[in-house]
Formats: structure tokens, sequence, C-alpha cells
């Protein structure tokens, strides 16, 4: 017989693929979904029944959205340039090809999509054109070409939320920041909030019409959680309609033929999935294939598709037939070789915080037979985002090589109500930075780790996490890895995208205002006790953390002689879209690591 070796190559847990978002036609014969199974990002599709995808573009770029014309003449999409996010509108033919250029411009314009008239003939879209910092909300014919400005954005970067089915009216919301959106009906020249007072610090997102005076919304207005209202158009009303306790609403689907609603709800770590009946106002939690639920789309059939994933399962789509509580799942991303059974599942801990808080955290334990004793501490980014039970390849990459991982949900991560989220707001550096203090502290008196045992990895705002970690607290752990991390908060607040600057004063502060804070909450403040060794990862095209923040950090670590190894991805930009570069830098924080636990 052949014996196979029980030792897995870390490439099989490489070979998964992201996707990141997908729609299906109005007769469901296609689906068509985002994806870097090539190595880079690019529109696949499948001939539903049938579940063989096949490419239909070959761009090589990231898509920002996909949609079908109701009527089946053309599939709308949007690409960027090497990840830097300056997305521009195109027209693929319904079996895909060459893309057609339909909404697209010169000198870092950038065009998202909002919606298509149900005829398929009127594009509604947000661009940075002409008002960068606010947006404009436009309409094109696509027959004819006009295209009509609808509203411009003046005091927060406005995006258009949804339009009414006559095309009479439409919601917008004014995003001040991530915690403070106002929402509007805007009708004849008048414009109605949707909320009693607007100016109460609140959220609004996911507008839906369920008929022309009828908008379905979720809001968290005067709640910490965020819950099910409507607005009737005829006399301005409000009126809240579901509350689930403890659970924070974050995806509204119309499904028009059944006069229903479906609901996606985020408690903590995990998602969950409801049918609500406009008719009688009732509801019922559904059966969902993956403890993260990313998207959903209800057909006019009443048959439901997912993109979700777990801890132990990448993105993958599902479908489930009308009034079923299977799903089907459509497409087998999965770890080439290697069992979910043999993949890790983390434990939900808590622990308690310097001021008594109590701190949620994932902990992914690696298998006996392979554990070495050490852990990675990973501060999740965002900041205002959380580390749910969400399959990543580079966690079960460190699992499979042996390491724990912690991964805690400090002050500021959302699934724990907006007071928690708004925790972050005016303070990067200190609240969360504790919070993660604490975290290691409870790894070392449970016996988890101690701090020559343990490492630090983060991105984006964990990489930032990570590089102040490493300057005020270095003697709590080895080595540190920051991937696109920010390193002095002033230079970044300077440096962001031009429609995220006014959200800044409420996310960051004000630098002549807080400038002593910038300063204590900046890493790049703390070089003379940055001892540890460092490997830094940067995309050379990111727009959100420029690379000028890696730039001076590494240059002023050099010029200290501290051991600091820099790579830069120069055809990335946040994140990877490429999957070589993941690959590449996967196994450069693995041999950093390994190479370090040594010494």
């Amino acid at each position: 017989m052949i014996d196979f070796s029980k030792q897995r190559d870390i490439e099989q847990y490489f070979r998964t693929y992201t996707i990141s978002h997908f729609a299906v036609s109005q007769d469901e014969s296609k689906l068509v979904f985002n994806s870097n199974l090539d190595g880079k990002m690019n529109l696949w599709a499948m001939d539903l029944p049938h579940t063989y995808p096949y490419q239909i573009c070959f761009e090589d770029q990231a898509s920002d959205f996909v949609k079908f014309d109701p009527k089946g003449r053309y599939i709308l999409t949007g690409f960027d340039n090497d990840g830097d996010e300056n997305y521009q509108i195109y027209a693929l033919p319904p079996d895909g090809g060459q893309p057609e250029p339909v909404i697209t411009g010169e000198n870092q314009e950038k065009y998202y999509y909002a919606h298509l008239s149900q005829d398929g003939e009127r594009l509604y879209y947000v661009t940075s054109e002409d008002n960068p910092n606010f947006l404009n909300l436009r309409k094109r014919d696509l027959k004819t070409g006009e295209d009509e400005l609808l509203r411009s954005g003046q005091d927060a970067a406005n995006f258009i939320a949804s339009v009414s089915p006559q095309e009479d009216s439409f919601v917008f919301v004014n995003a001040f920041s991530n915690t403070y959106q106002q929402a509007y009906v805007h009708i004849n020249g008048d414009e109605f909030s949707l909320t009693p007072d607007p100016t109460k610090v609140h959220t609004v997102s996911d507008a839906v019409y369920t008929s022309n005076d009828v908008v379905y919304f979720l809001t968290n207005y005067e709640s910490d959680f965020s819950y099910l209202a409507t607005f009737h158009l005829k006399d301005q009303t409000f009126n809240k309609v579901l509350t689930l306790p403890n659970e924070n609403m974050k995806e509204l689907v119309d499904h028009q033929a059944s006069n229903c609603l479906y609901l996606v709800t985020e408690k903590g770590v995990e998602d969950r999935l409801y049918e609500f009946r406009i008719d009688n106002q009732k509801y019922k939690s559904l059966s969902q294939p993956t403890a993260v639920i990313e998207s959903l789309q209800v057909a006019d059939s009443g048959n439901m598709y997912v993109l979700g994933r777990s801890a132990t399962k990448p993105h993958n789509l599902f479908q489930c037939e009308d009034n079923s509580t299977e799903w089907i799942q459509l497409t087998e991303n999965r770890a080439l070789g290697v069992p979910e059974e043999d993949l890790v599942d983390p434990d939900v801990v808590t622990y308690q915080s310097f001021d008594g808080m109590s701190i949620e955290a994932l902990f992914f334990k690696a298998k006996e037979d392979v554990a070495n004793g050490y852990t990675v501490f990973w501060p999740h980014g965002g900041p205002q985002a959380a580390e749910r039970k969400s399959f990543r390849a580079l966690f079960q990459v460190i699992l499979a090589k042996g390491y724990h991982i912690f991964a805690p949900n400090f002050r500021g991560s959302t699934g724990y109500g907006s007071e928690y989220v708004k925790m972050v707001e005016g303070d990067w550096g200190h609240g969360p930075r504790l919070d993660c203090v604490k975290g290691i502290e409870w790894l070392f008196d449970t016996g988890y780790s101690s701090p020559d045992k343990l490492l630090i990895l983060g991105g984006s705002y964990g990489g930032y996490m990570s590089l102040l970690l490493a300057g005020r607290h270095p003697d709590l752990f080895k080595a540190v890895v920051d991937i696109f991390g920010p390193s002095d908060l002033l230079s970044f607040y300077y440096s962001v995208p031009e429609h995220w600057k006014p959200i800044m004063k409420i996310w960051l502060g004000e630098p002549e205002k807080d400038k002593e804070r910038f300063v204590n909450d900046s890493p790049i403040t703390y070089l003379d006790s940055m001892t540890n060794p460092m490997l830094v990862i940067q995309g050379a095209n990111d727009p959100r953390v420029v690379k000028q923040e890696s730039d001076q950090i590494v240059a002023a670590l050099e010029e200290k002689g501290i051991d600091v190894e820099y790579i830069v991805l120069e055809d990335e930009g946040h994140g990877f879209s490429k999957k070589e570069n993941e690959i590449q830098v996967y196994k450069k924080i693995l041999e950093f690591f390994e190479r370090h636990i040594e010494q």
C-alpha cells in the first residue's frame, strides 16, 4: 500500500480563494461572482443549475459590485487599478468578454454603483468628481447618455441607499462617521429625515422601498442595537417595527413576491438569519449555511443565495430553495487535501479589562500533535470591525505550524452595541491598547503563553496596534508583524482618501486641538523602546494607509539599528488581490516567526 505523509505542506492551506461579492440573474440562469480563483481578481460565472465556474473577463483587477440588467442585455460591474480603490463602472456582455466603459474618469475620480432602474435604462451612482470630500449623487440615462446631478454633498459624504419603484424619490445617507449617519428621503426637491431627530447620534442603513410610499430600513436611533423601522412618505411618520435583544441588524433584503423581508443580524462573533412577514409583522429564524453571512440575495422565485464563511469553511456560495431548510453548496472552496474537521474552530472566551469591562475574544488552539507552545496575538483591523468566526487562510496556516492564536474584540469592535463601537472614537491608543494588554495578561495568567512565547501580528488598525504595543509594551512579546498599519496619527489624518476626511474628526480627533493625544497614541513616538524584531508589509497603492506610513517608521528603525524587514507590494493596495502576493507574505510571516522563536 502507499503511505501518505501526515505532514501537510503549508501550500495546501494557501489554496483557498476569496469571493468578495456575487449576483444572480433575474431568471436564475447565471450567477456571477468576484474571486481570485485564477490567482488574480476577476469575474467568474456559473450557468445554474450547473456549478462549474468559468471566467467572464480578464481584467485582473478587483471588482466592487455586480449587477444584472433585468432584461438580460448586460452585466454592470466596477474595477479599480491594482488596489487604488478608484472604481470605474463598466458593462460586460451577458456571456462575458471585453468590458465596455460606462462611467469612467481621470484624475483619481471614483464612481460607485447605487441603483439600476427596473427597466435597466437608468443608472444611479455616487461620484467624487467635482466633490471629492462629500461626493455627488447622479443619474445616467444609459440610452441617451444624459447625466443628471441629483444632489451634491455639502457637510458629509452622502450616498444613495435606495430609489423608489417609480423613481420619484430616493433615500440618501449623510455619513458623518461610522456611528453617525443621517438618512433622508429626497422627493420633489424636499428632504425629510427618516428618523425623528437627525441631530441625535445614530446610524441608518439598508433602506428598501416596499412600495412607492413606504421605506423599511435599519437604524439604532435611540437604541444600542440596530432594529427594523419604517418611514411613511405620505405623512412622514417613523415607526419602530422589530427589535431583537442584543442582536445588531446588519443587512435587509426585500422580497416583494412573498411580501417578506429577510434580515441578517450579528450577535458577537456569529450572524443569524430571519424572515419577516410584512402583512402580519411576524418573524421567524431560518437555518443558515455558515456562521458568518457576508451577503444575501433572494430571487423572484423565493430561492435564497448566500455568500458566507465559518472559521473552518472558506468563502463559499450557497442556495436554499423556497420553503426549504436545506442549503446546497454551489462552490467547493476549501483547503487543498485538508478535511474541514482538521481545521481549527475557536473557543469563545471572555476576560476582564483594566476598568472591569468584559471583553470577548476568539482563542484558536493548535492541535495537540503540532502545538509548539507559542501564541500569536491578533488585534483586528477596523478599528470599528470585529474578529468573527470567519475563515482566514493565514490563521489556519499559522495553526497548522503549531501556534495558538488569540484575537480579542477590544472596545470599538462591532457586534456588541453602538456604545461599545463608539469607545474607540477619539481614543485609538489608550482604551483599546489596555484591552489588548489585559488580553495578553490573561494568556499569561492562564498559562497559555509568556513574554518569551508570544508574537504579535496585525493588519490595518491591527498593524497600528501591533506597532503601538511594540513601542509601549515591548517586554510582553518576542517579535511583531505589521501589515499596512499607520505609524503616525498626524500624518495618517491628512493622508486618507478625500471622502474619508469629513469623518476623521469624530473617528480620530482634531490634530490641532488633540495634538498631545495624537502624539501620545502614535507608534512612531516610541521608537526608543521598539527593540523587538519587526516585519513590516505595505501595499504601494494603498489609499487608506499610504506607503509613507510604513516608509517613515522603517527608516527610523533602520537608523537606530533595529532588526526590521520591509516588504513593499508594488501592485497591491490595502489588502491582497493577487494570490501570489498573499502567499509570498504569508510565507515570509511564517519564516519570520520561525526564525525568531529559535533565538
